[in-house]
């Protein structure tokens, strides 16, 4: 008798897809090992509308007096094998277990290797174990698996480590297991129905930075009939990949790859041709700078050491810093008033800031009312909706807000060189510079060789159109002062005029 295995407490499910399994449904229930067997099992069997008797195979092992519970379940409509997953994982996490294991009706994968599959879950070393094919070199032919499937699971396993910087073994197994904890942080019934719903959720798991860990399993490869269609699945997963990594890339957005905490946020960019790097350039010496929406104030810090004082504001508290001629405000973007004497400034940025705000167009006005007499000069930055890549995904009928980038989540207003300026133009500023920022390529694959070629070979092409190839859009204007306070500074130029005339005339 097989020794009894140590659940630790945890309850588990094994939980059986099955279409047109009337042969083999029966084999596998029974190869069940004993050692499993006991009140922290249980099998769930889900028909997703077989066209043969399936369900009814498994009625009698539901109804026995086992030593662990089985439950049949048969779909009203077929749910393809992706949906068939999204019921059975729902069913662990409303039910409370702690573990859900994926076995095939068709008894391809062996059930005799639960025990050592679910030991890494039991003990708390892994979110998710994939019983693997791939992992003994040799193994998979050995077993039968033809070589065309082999090359192609070859071929796309490689394809997608690269996609995901992953060193996986294999992408196309279906023996998998999951902790129900870990299910429940990811969006896994936003994926396809299809049959590479396994892409998307291994996706998912390695975003979350949920542990994924191998194990090897024996290939079996009988007289079952493959419901697959290869070069659709080939073509699904490879798409799939695709739509991942501009997700990650944030070029366009996919709600189910959407996994981790949004960012408010955002990283410096001072090793490379950038917003930060334009801004640092256009500050001044011995100027008092105002950065309006500062973030964490890595850019402010910068600022200080270059003009005389610095101060930030933004909705969210940065970080404290040393520096004696900087100092920071916690302010709501939004609010109609700001929380310092702007007229006490020489030059205000306000970087990626614009798109943010609800209203630009009143902020520019408010703003320029409260620089008073000064004609401070505004160092702005946005992003180019214009940019070539968002031209793209117009031209084939995308249009995607994201996390991060020319479309992110966040962004209320989008403008073109055009737009911004003539919204300078309407709100009373004077335009001095309009530049073309390039894409941050280091920051989006890394700062290697391809990223500052694509760098170089974007600055090239602002040359040939700043409005199509610039990702962002760099201008400096001038405040001119209001009608009221033009007026004001006539009347006080004329009399400071009339006392000296009178002066002179006096004199003479």
């Amino acid at each position: 008798m097989e020794t009894a295995f140590d659940f630790n407490g945890k309850r588990v499910l094994i939980f059986i897809v099955a279409y047109n399994a009337e042969k083999t449904l029966s084999s596998v229930l029974d190869r069940i090992p004993q050692s499993l067997h006991g009140k922290n099992l249980e099998v769930l069997v889900i028909d997703d509308s077989s066209k043969d008797k399936t369900f009814h195979t498994g009625l009698p092992y539901e109804n026995a007096a086992g030593e662990f519970r089985v439950t049949m379940l048969r779909t009203p409509e077929n749910q393809g094998y992706g949906g068939n997953q999204k019921l059975g994982y729902r069913y662990a996490i409303e039910n409370g277990f702690d573990i859900v294991a994926l076995v095939h009706g068709d008894g391809q994968y062996a059930p005799e290797k639960l025990p050592a599959l679910l030991a890494p879950l039991i003990k708390g070393n892994a979110e998710a174990v994939f019983g693997s094919r791939m992992s003994e070199k040799g193994a998979a032919r050995r077993g039968g698996m033809p070589l065309y499937k082999w090359v192609g699971n070859q071929i796309l396993t490689r394809f997608q480590n690269a996609v995901l910087h992953t060193r996986l073994s294999e992408f196309h197994s279906g023996y998998r297991l999951y902790s129900t904890a870990a299910l429940r942080q990811i969006p896994f019934e936003r994926n396809s129905n299809d049959f590479h719903f396994d892409t998307e959720i291994i996706i998912q798991f390695v975003l979350k930075n949920l542990r994924i860990l191998e194990l090897p399993i024996p290939t079996y490869y009988g007289d079952e009939i493959c419901h697959v269609n290869g070069m659709k699945y080939a073509w699904d997963v490879f798409r799939t990949m695709i739509r991942c990594r501009f997700h990650v890339m944030n070029l366009l957005y996919d709600r189910k790859f959407d996994v981790t905490v949004v960012e408010h946020t955002y990283d410096t960019k001072f090793d490379f041709p950038s917003s930060h790097t334009f801004a640092l350039e256009a500050v001044r010496p011995e100027a008092n700078v105002l950065d309006i929406g500062c973030g964490q104030g890595w850019v402010a810090v910068e600022m200080a050491k270059r003009a005389k004082r610095v101060t930030g504001i933004d909705q969210y508290v940065p970080g404290g810093s040393e520096a004696a001629n900087l100092q920071f405000h916690q302010w709501d973007l939004d609010a109609e008033k700001l929380p310092v004497d702007v007229s006490a400034f020489d030059q205000i940025f306000m970087l990626d800031v614009i798109e943010h705000l609800h209203d630009p167009e009143a902020f520019m006005e408010n703003l320029r009312h409260a620089t008073a007499r000064k004609r401070p000069e505004i160092v702005l930055t946005t992003a180019n909706i214009s940019f070539f890549v968002t031209r793209l995904m117009l031209l084939f009928g995308n249009f995607n807000y994201g996390r991060k980038g020319i479309l992110d989540r966040t962004h209320t207003r989008l403008f073109t060189f055009n737009s911004l300026c003539e919204l300078f133009d309407q709100t009373g500023y004077k335009v001095l510079e309009v530049k073309g920022i390039p894409g941050p390529f280091p920051k989006a694959i890394g700062d290697n060789f391809l990223s500052r070629a694509l760098l170089s070979l974007n600055l090239l092409l602002m040359h040939v159109s700043k409005g199509m190839f610039a990702y962002q859009l760099f201008v400096r204007a001038q405040a001119m002062p209001t009608v009221e306070h033009l007026l004001s500074e006539t009347l006080d130029t004329s009399a400071e005029l009339k006392k000296q005339a009178a002066l002179a005339g006096a004199a003479s």
